[in-house]
């Protein structure tokens, strides 16, 4: 079923084109081919590889020991194989660990070995930077619809036709989730009697897809898209996410994304994290599903996140200020000597409530920090602050 040239790949079309041009330039390049399981990586590689005419080694870091691999390198000048440039194709190549990886080096710096590597995961996570600046990385995407069916019809010249309607072999290229393994996997199962078996969600709460999904699910609540959010909501929970996780991440956005534009929305965050610990799943996850959809239409404000910020930095420069001696207590007489704590005033006592006082350090000049906006509640917390501001700078001018 693995087409014969890059003409008869499907899908990819762009990636094609680009080893397209490589293979006419006559100079074989060191290549990284990365995406989803079924996308072509493999076959995309052994044509490349067949484009050139070298000779090509097969290795499979699932397979192959660091041992086999320092002993087929270093006989590299001795077989021969090796007489001429050689290709050698490594799959599932982020399985090796750095040292392992490291081992490739030397022979790539002097010309000897063509390296072709495959992997599922994103290369920056996963293969050291000498070796990933070293090779030129094409990112794969899942096949679409159209690929799959073309899919379909090869295997049907080729093997066997397929007693299918037009629904059911719909519903067989929906189940394969762009994955043409798992779509000839399924075909296989047809004809062996078998039901179709719907593709798991890809999806590894460890890896990168737990934080391609919280960034989308984040931006999608950030973005007041109750619906976007709710299906990433439900992507990640299909995945196997852990739900206590998804309500500690809804509490973070209701006190970066919110804040007091809508207080309320930290308690409504909270109590889904609360109810979820009572309930579990599947009843607890709704609790998740409300808290995402008031989230996603609360008005926002990231003011709070915004001072939280300008004040660490703040603290980290004038760390060794102290503060303002009048604001100090002063529980012994010694103390009282030294000024600490004279001239306080105690803001209940006065009109309105309010002193006016500076509790910066004296030697500091007074910082705005927060900034509210003119958004839901935080409009009512920037009339609080004029109010204040205009009573300061009252008090300063008497």
């Amino acid at each position: 079923m693995r087409p014969s040239a890059f003409e008869k790949v499907s899908g990819q079309r762009e990636v094609i084109l680009g080893l397209d041009a490589i293979v006419r330039s006559g100079k074989p390049l060191s290549l990284l081919f990365f995406g989803p399981p079924g996308c072509g990586k493999t076959t995309i590689a052994r044509l490349y590889a067949k484009s050139f005419q070298l000779p090509l080694v097969q290795l499979s870091a699932v397979l192959n020991t660091t041992q086999e691999l320092k002993k087929l390198l270093k006989e590299s000048g001795e077989s021969p194989l090796f007489q001429r440039q050689t290709i050698v194709f490594v799959d599932e190549i982020h399985r090796f660990n750095r040292a392992q990886q490291d081992i490739f080096l030397p022979f790539l710096e002097d010309g000897t070995l063509i390296l072709i590597g495959s992997t599922t995961e994103n290369p920056s996570f996963v293969l050291n930077n000498a070796l990933l600046s070293r090779l030129r990385a094409w990112k794969l995407e899942p096949l679409g619809p159209q690929d799959l069916e073309q899919i379909l019809l090869r295997y049907e010249e080729s093997v066997a036709p397929l007693n299918l309607s037009l629904n059911e072999r719909a519903q067989l290229i929906a189940y394969s989730q762009g994955d043409a393994r798992h779509l000839l996997n399924m075909v296989e199962n047809l004809e062996g009697g078998l039901k179709m078996e719907k593709k798991l969600p890809l999806y590894d709460r460890h890896q990168e897809g737990h934080y391609n999904l919280i960034s989308a699910l984040h931006k999608a609540v950030r973005g007041s898209d109750p619906d976007a959010a709710l299906y990433w909501l439900a992507r990640m929970l299909e995945g196997g996410e852990d739900p206590l996780y998804l309500a500690r991440r809804c509490i973070r956005m209701a006190t970066e994304d919110i804040g007091l534009a809508d207080p309320h929305a930290l308690t409504i965050a909270l109590n889904a994290w609360n109810v979820y610990k009572m309930l579990g799943s599947p009843e607890g996850e709704l609790a998740l599903a409300e808290a995402v959809i008031y989230l996603a239409l609360s008005p926002k404000s990231n003011a709070i996140y915004t001072a939280y910020g300008e004040a660490r930095k703040l603290a980290a420069d004038t760390g060794h200020l102290d503060p303002p001696k009048q604001i100090l207590n002063a529980p012994t007489e010694w103390m009282k000597q030294f000024g600490i704590g004279k001239d306080y005033q105690y803001d209940h006592d006065l009109p309105q409530g309010f002193s006016g006082d500076n509790y910066f350090p004296a030697n500091m000049e007074r910082p705005t920090l927060y900034h509210p906006v003119e958004r839901g509640f935080e409009r009512e917390m920037k009339k609080r602050l004029e109010y204040f501001q205009k009573l300061r700078l009252r008090q300063s001018n008497l």
